[in-house]
Protein backbone atom coordinates (compact mmCIF):
# COMPACT_ATOMS: atom_id res chain seq x y z
CA UNK A 1 0.00 0.00 0.00
CA UNK A 2 1.18 3.14 -1.03
CA UNK A 3 1.92 6.50 1.15
CA UNK A 4 2.48 4.70 4.72
CA UNK A 5 1.75 6.71 7.69
CA UNK A 6 5.01 4.44 8.92
CA UNK A 7 7.82 3.36 7.16
CA UNK A 8 10.40 0.72 8.58
CA UNK A 9 12.43 2.34 11.18
CA UNK A 10 16.16 1.74 11.94
CA UNK A 11 16.60 2.15 15.30
CA UNK A 12 20.15 1.51 15.89
CA UNK A 13 20.41 5.59 15.30
CA UNK A 14 20.74 8.18 17.10
CA UNK A 15 18.16 7.87 20.36
CA UNK A 16 17.06 11.49 20.26
CA UNK A 17 16.21 10.89 16.37
CA UNK A 18 14.04 7.65 17.05
CA UNK A 19 12.23 9.60 20.10
CA UNK A 20 11.45 12.56 18.17
CA UNK A 21 10.18 10.48 15.35
CA UNK A 22 7.85 8.79 17.60
CA UNK A 23 7.02 11.77 18.85
CA UNK A 24 5.88 13.04 15.57
CA UNK A 25 4.10 10.02 14.63
CA UNK A 26 2.23 10.23 17.88
CA UNK A 27 0.99 13.84 16.90
CA UNK A 28 0.19 12.85 13.32
CA UNK A 29 -2.04 10.30 14.46
CA UNK A 30 -3.36 12.92 17.16
CA UNK A 31 -4.39 15.35 14.18
CA UNK A 32 -5.90 12.54 11.85
CA UNK A 33 -7.93 11.38 14.73
CA UNK A 34 -9.52 15.14 15.37
CA UNK A 35 -10.27 15.43 11.77
CA UNK A 36 -11.89 12.39 11.50
CA UNK A 37 -14.22 12.79 14.74
CA UNK A 38 -17.43 12.45 12.39
CA UNK A 39 -16.30 9.79 11.07
CA UNK A 40 -15.35 7.92 14.38
CA UNK A 41 -19.35 8.32 14.92
CA UNK A 42 -20.23 7.27 11.93
CA UNK A 43 -18.60 3.95 12.31
CA UNK A 44 -20.44 3.42 15.72
CA UNK A 45 -23.68 4.39 14.42
CA UNK A 46 -23.12 1.71 10.95
CA UNK A 47 -21.76 -0.76 14.13
CA UNK A 48 -24.53 -0.49 16.60
CA UNK A 49 -27.22 -0.93 13.03
CA UNK A 50 -25.80 -3.39 11.85
CA UNK A 51 -24.57 -5.41 14.23
CA UNK A 52 -28.24 -5.79 16.04
CA UNK A 53 -29.45 -6.59 12.02
CA UNK A 54 -26.82 -9.54 11.84
CA UNK A 55 -27.20 -10.81 15.22
CA UNK A 56 -30.87 -10.58 14.32
CA UNK A 57 -31.20 -12.26 10.46
CA UNK A 58 -28.51 -14.89 11.42
CA UNK A 59 -30.28 -16.56 14.57
CA UNK A 60 -31.42 -19.27 12.44
CA UNK A 61 -27.69 -19.55 11.30
CA UNK A 62 -25.92 -19.41 14.75
CA UNK A 63 -28.09 -22.69 15.80
CA UNK A 64 -27.76 -24.67 13.34
CA UNK A 65 -23.84 -24.00 13.80
CA UNK A 66 -23.95 -24.61 17.47
CA UNK A 67 -25.73 -27.71 16.65
CA UNK A 68 -23.29 -28.71 14.44
CA UNK A 69 -20.21 -27.74 16.81
CA UNK A 70 -22.18 -30.14 20.01
CA UNK A 71 -22.35 -32.69 16.92
CA UNK A 72 -18.49 -32.61 16.07
CA UNK A 73 -17.18 -32.93 19.97
CA UNK A 74 -18.14 -32.41 23.51
CA UNK A 75 -17.51 -28.86 25.08
CA UNK A 76 -18.94 -25.75 25.25
CA UNK A 77 -20.38 -23.84 21.93
CA UNK A 78 -18.74 -20.63 22.04
CA UNK A 79 -14.86 -19.86 22.77
CA UNK A 80 -13.88 -16.79 24.34
CA UNK A 81 -10.44 -15.12 25.09
CA UNK A 82 -8.72 -12.06 26.37
CA UNK A 83 -7.83 -9.50 23.70
CA UNK A 84 -6.25 -5.77 23.68
CA UNK A 85 -8.78 -3.27 23.14
CA UNK A 86 -8.95 0.41 22.65
CA UNK A 87 -6.20 2.17 24.95
CA UNK A 88 -4.61 -0.64 25.57
CA UNK A 89 -7.62 -1.59 27.67
CA UNK A 90 -8.29 -5.96 27.83
CA UNK A 91 -12.05 -7.75 26.72
CA UNK A 92 -13.32 -11.18 26.02
CA UNK A 93 -13.62 -11.52 22.39
CA UNK A 94 -16.29 -14.39 21.55
CA UNK A 95 -15.88 -16.86 18.77
CA UNK A 96 -17.11 -20.00 17.62
CA UNK A 97 -14.95 -23.24 19.18
CA UNK A 98 -13.17 -24.36 16.78
CA UNK A 99 -10.85 -26.12 18.61
CA UNK A 100 -10.82 -29.51 20.99
CA UNK A 101 -12.27 -28.68 24.29
CA UNK A 102 -9.33 -31.17 26.40
CA UNK A 103 -6.86 -28.72 25.22
CA UNK A 104 -7.19 -26.03 27.31
CA UNK A 105 -5.14 -23.12 26.42
CA UNK A 106 -2.35 -25.54 25.42
CA UNK A 107 -0.56 -24.73 22.75
CA UNK A 108 0.33 -21.39 20.55
CA UNK A 109 -2.59 -18.24 20.35
CA UNK A 110 -1.89 -17.97 16.63
CA UNK A 111 -3.70 -21.11 14.37
CA UNK A 112 -1.90 -22.59 10.94
CA UNK A 113 -4.48 -23.86 8.14
CA UNK A 114 -4.06 -27.72 9.50
CA UNK A 115 -3.79 -27.03 13.13
CA UNK A 116 -4.30 -30.27 14.73
CA UNK A 117 -5.98 -28.73 17.40
CA UNK A 118 -8.68 -28.20 15.85
CA UNK A 119 -11.99 -30.44 15.14
CA UNK A 120 -13.34 -31.53 11.60
CA UNK A 121 -16.28 -29.17 11.58
CA UNK A 122 -13.53 -26.29 13.31
CA UNK A 123 -11.82 -26.39 9.64
CA UNK A 124 -14.83 -25.49 8.20
CA UNK A 125 -15.76 -22.73 10.10
CA UNK A 126 -11.79 -21.66 10.06
CA UNK A 127 -11.51 -22.06 6.33
CA UNK A 128 -14.54 -19.78 6.08
CA UNK A 129 -14.26 -17.77 8.62
CA UNK A 130 -17.64 -18.53 10.44
CA UNK A 131 -15.90 -18.53 13.94
CA UNK A 132 -15.83 -14.61 13.96
CA UNK A 133 -19.54 -14.46 13.51
CA UNK A 134 -19.89 -13.89 17.07
CA UNK A 135 -18.20 -11.02 17.50
CA UNK A 136 -21.17 -8.84 15.85
CA UNK A 137 -21.65 -9.15 19.75
CA UNK A 138 -18.31 -7.39 20.65
CA UNK A 139 -19.32 -4.98 18.28
CA UNK A 140 -22.60 -3.92 19.59
CA UNK A 141 -21.23 -3.68 22.98
CA UNK A 142 -18.52 -1.49 21.87
CA UNK A 143 -15.53 -3.35 22.08
CA UNK A 144 -14.97 -3.99 18.53
CA UNK A 145 -16.26 -2.15 15.40
CA UNK A 146 -16.97 -4.23 11.89
CA UNK A 147 -13.81 -2.85 10.45
CA UNK A 148 -10.49 -2.13 12.50
CA UNK A 149 -6.82 -3.46 13.71
CA UNK A 150 -7.61 -7.19 14.24
CA UNK A 151 -7.01 -7.19 18.09
CA UNK A 152 -4.15 -8.92 19.95
CA UNK A 153 -3.35 -11.31 22.46
CA UNK A 154 -1.61 -9.57 25.58
CA UNK A 155 1.20 -11.21 24.58
CA UNK A 156 1.57 -10.40 21.65
CA UNK A 157 0.74 -6.72 22.40
CA UNK A 158 3.71 -6.68 25.02
CA UNK A 159 6.29 -6.95 21.95
CA UNK A 160 4.61 -3.52 20.44
CA UNK A 161 7.08 -0.20 21.00
CA UNK A 162 5.75 2.90 21.41
CA UNK A 163 5.25 3.54 17.93
CA UNK A 164 3.17 0.43 17.52
CA UNK A 165 0.90 0.96 20.33
CA UNK A 166 -0.54 3.90 18.22
CA UNK A 167 -2.76 1.36 16.79
CA UNK A 168 -4.22 1.19 20.06
CA UNK A 169 -5.77 4.43 19.38
CA UNK A 170 -9.09 2.94 17.58
CA UNK A 171 -11.40 0.09 18.45
CA UNK A 172 -9.68 -3.62 17.27
CA UNK A 173 -12.37 -4.80 14.11
CA UNK A 174 -13.21 -7.89 12.38
CA UNK A 175 -11.83 -7.06 9.90
CA UNK A 176 -8.99 -4.79 8.13
CA UNK A 177 -6.06 -4.12 5.35
CA UNK A 178 -4.05 -6.85 6.95
CA UNK A 179 -7.16 -9.36 6.92
CA UNK A 180 -7.02 -8.85 3.55
CA UNK A 181 -2.97 -8.89 2.40
CA UNK A 182 -2.87 -12.09 4.78
CA UNK A 183 -5.92 -13.76 4.21
CA UNK A 184 -3.52 -17.03 3.41
CA UNK A 185 -1.99 -16.00 7.16
CA UNK A 186 -2.84 -19.92 8.16
CA UNK A 187 -0.81 -21.33 5.16
CA UNK A 188 2.07 -18.70 6.31
CA UNK A 189 2.44 -20.18 9.49
CA UNK A 190 1.74 -23.47 8.42
CA UNK A 191 4.92 -22.99 6.61
CA UNK A 192 7.07 -21.89 9.20
CA UNK A 193 9.25 -23.30 11.09
CA UNK A 194 8.94 -21.81 14.07
CA UNK A 195 5.37 -20.45 13.45
CA UNK A 196 5.10 -17.82 16.62
CA UNK A 197 8.50 -16.40 16.11
CA UNK A 198 7.89 -15.92 12.37
CA UNK A 199 4.04 -14.33 13.71
CA UNK A 200 6.15 -11.98 16.02
CA UNK A 201 9.08 -10.55 13.92
CA UNK A 202 7.49 -10.74 10.33
CA UNK A 203 3.51 -10.49 10.35
CA UNK A 204 3.45 -8.54 13.57
CA UNK A 205 5.28 -5.00 12.08
CA UNK A 206 3.86 -5.32 8.68
CA UNK A 207 0.09 -5.54 10.24
CA UNK A 208 1.04 -2.79 11.80
CA UNK A 209 1.99 -0.80 9.07
CA UNK A 210 -1.36 -1.55 7.31
CA UNK A 211 -3.32 -0.54 10.71
CA UNK A 212 -1.79 2.39 10.70
CA UNK A 213 -2.60 3.35 6.79
CA UNK A 214 -5.89 2.35 7.60
CA UNK A 215 -6.31 5.22 10.57
CA UNK A 216 -5.19 7.86 7.85
CA UNK A 217 -8.14 6.39 5.47
CA UNK A 218 -10.50 5.76 7.71
CA UNK A 219 -13.96 6.22 6.75
CA UNK A 220 -17.77 4.01 6.13
CA UNK A 221 -16.77 4.22 1.99
CA UNK A 222 -13.35 2.45 3.59
CA UNK A 223 -14.98 0.35 5.68
CA UNK A 224 -17.68 -1.00 3.17
CA UNK A 225 -14.72 -1.72 0.53
CA UNK A 226 -13.12 -3.44 3.44
CA UNK A 227 -16.00 -5.49 4.37
CA UNK A 228 -16.89 -6.51 0.61
CA UNK A 229 -13.46 -7.61 -0.29
CA UNK A 230 -13.22 -9.38 2.89
CA UNK A 231 -16.44 -11.48 2.28
CA UNK A 232 -15.26 -11.66 -1.37
CA UNK A 233 -11.64 -13.09 -0.76
CA UNK A 234 -12.67 -15.57 1.82
CA UNK A 235 -15.33 -17.35 -0.34
CA UNK A 236 -12.76 -17.22 -3.03
CA UNK A 237 -9.32 -18.23 -1.18
CA UNK A 238 -11.81 -21.64 0.77
CA UNK A 239 -13.54 -22.33 -3.33
CA UNK A 240 -9.36 -22.89 -4.55
CA UNK A 241 -8.09 -24.98 -1.59
CA UNK A 242 -11.34 -27.30 -2.90
CA UNK A 243 -10.35 -27.10 -6.12
CA UNK A 244 -6.82 -27.86 -4.74
CA UNK A 245 -7.87 -30.60 -2.40
CA UNK A 246 -9.87 -32.28 -5.25
CA UNK A 247 -6.95 -32.31 -7.83
CA UNK A 248 -4.92 -33.51 -4.96
CA UNK A 249 -7.15 -36.69 -4.30
CA UNK A 250 -7.90 -37.29 -8.32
Amino acid sequence: MQDMIVDKINISGNPGDSQNIINEQCTLVDDILTMKESTLFKKRVFDILFSTIGLICFIPIFILIAILIKVDSPGPILYKQTRIGKSGKEFEIYKFRKMRFDIGDQGLKITTTNDARMTNFGKIMKKYKIDELPQFWNVLRGDMSFVGPRPETPNYVETYDEMQREILRIKPGITDYASLEYINEGDLLENSSDPNGFYIEKLIPKKIEYNLQYIKDMSIKTDLKIIFLTIWKTIRQAGDKDEGDNISRG
